[in-house]
This record gives C-alpha cells, sequence and structure tokens, in this order.
C-alpha cells in the first residue's frame, strides 16, 4: 500500500487536492468533526478536562474554540485526548484499505504529531498566499486569534516544504490539481 500524505499551510486547499487523488481518502478534520458529533465518551473526558468550556453534548466547536483561546493548556488537554482518538480512526481506516494500492491521508499537523511513516510519500499543496487569506477569511467560523494559535504550533511552511517529495501547485481549480496529481501519480507508479 501507498500512503500519499497531504501536507500544506492553514487554508491551501490540503482537502480538496486529497480528494481529487480518486483513492480512499481519510480526512481528519471530518473525523474530529464526527467525534464532537457523535462521541459521548469523548465529550465526558473533555467535560472533566475542562469543565468551564465543554459544557454540552454534542461539542460546540465555538466551546472548543472559546477554550483554545483561553488557555495554551486547554488546546493541549484537547490535542492530546482528540488525537489519540484519531489514531485510532485512522488504524481502523487503514484496516479497512489494506488492500488498497493507494491511500491517501489527509491530517493537519501530520508531521508535528509525528503520524507519518518513512516510506509515506509527502504531498506539499503550495498557495498564493493572498487566496489563501481570502479564501480563509470568508469561512464561516474564521477567528483570527484562533489562527494565530495554530499557525504557532505548526512547523515552518520552508520545513514542510523541504520534507515533501511532491509539491503541487494548487490554484483551485480543478483542471491544474488533477495535472499535478497525475503527473505525481505516474511518477510514483
Amino acid at each position: 500500500m501507498i500512503r500519499i500524505c497531504i501536507i500544506g499551510d492553514i487554508g491551501s486547499g490540503k482537502s480538496f487536492v486529497a480528494s481529487n487523488f480518486g483513492y480512499p481518502v481519510f480526512n481528519a478534520d471530518q473525523q474530529v468533526s464526527k467525534i464532537y458529533k457523535n462521541n459521548k465518551k469523548i465529550f465526558k473526558i473533555l467535560n472533566k478536562l475542562i469543565p468551564k468550556y465543554i459544557v454540552s453534548f454534542p461539542i460546540d466547536k465555538k466551546e472548543v474554540s472559546k477554550a483554545i483561546l483561553a488557555s495554551k493548556l486547554n488546546l493541549k488537554k484537547i490535542i492530546k485526548v482528540v488525537h489519540k482518538e484519531i489514531r485510532k480512526k485512522m488504524k481502523l481506516f487503514l484496516l479497512k484499505n489494506k488492500n488498497r494500492k493507494v491511500i491517501i491521508l489527509d491530517i493537519p499537523l501530520l508531521l508535528e504529531n509525528k503520524i507519518n511513516n518513512k516510506k509515506d510519500i509527502l504531498v506539499y499543496v503550495d498557495s498564493k498566499k493572498s487566496k489563501i487569506n481570502k479564501r480563509l477569511k470568508n469561512r464561516p467560523n474564521f477567528n483570527s486569534k484562533l489562527f494565530a494559535k495554530f499557525k504557532k504550533i505548526q512547523l515552518p511552511i520552508d520545513y514542510k516544504k523541504r520534507k515533501a517529495h511532491f509539491i503541487i501547485k494548487n490554484d483551485f481549480t480543478k483542471k491544474s490539481v488533477k495535472i499535478g496529481i497525475k503527473n505525481i501519480l505516474n511518477e510514483i507508479k
């Protein structure tokens, strides 16, 4: 099984690129949303750890945002609990797709949390800063303070680019992304 890991800056279109490969995708952001919506066990743990912020089930992302903005320690607690669950979900995904030739891992903070393997193929999604900023500001719940916190825990962009085996230019059109993906797949296979 070839594992292709999509990395890049916040808002660079990693999920868009991942979904255009045509192979099964493990999307960690979607899994986190499902956990907040459906996992009562995780709610109870977070409610115990930060009861002032995580008060109702299903977990409201606004509550999570307030907790993160209130303290760096809250962010660490949330990451510790949620990432453990994400790793379990990823293992299930890998098991379910063990006979597939290629799978795609779309996991923010993949390198930061050492989730990748040495054999993984890292694809860096490169987008113009102006397009990224415009996209982020158009997100319904965009919060610049929260964005700044997440940027602080990310590895530098230059480091991620150097680590990548491939760089795909994303101008947010399917055509350019498809061409980049085709070139990568041709080289891998």
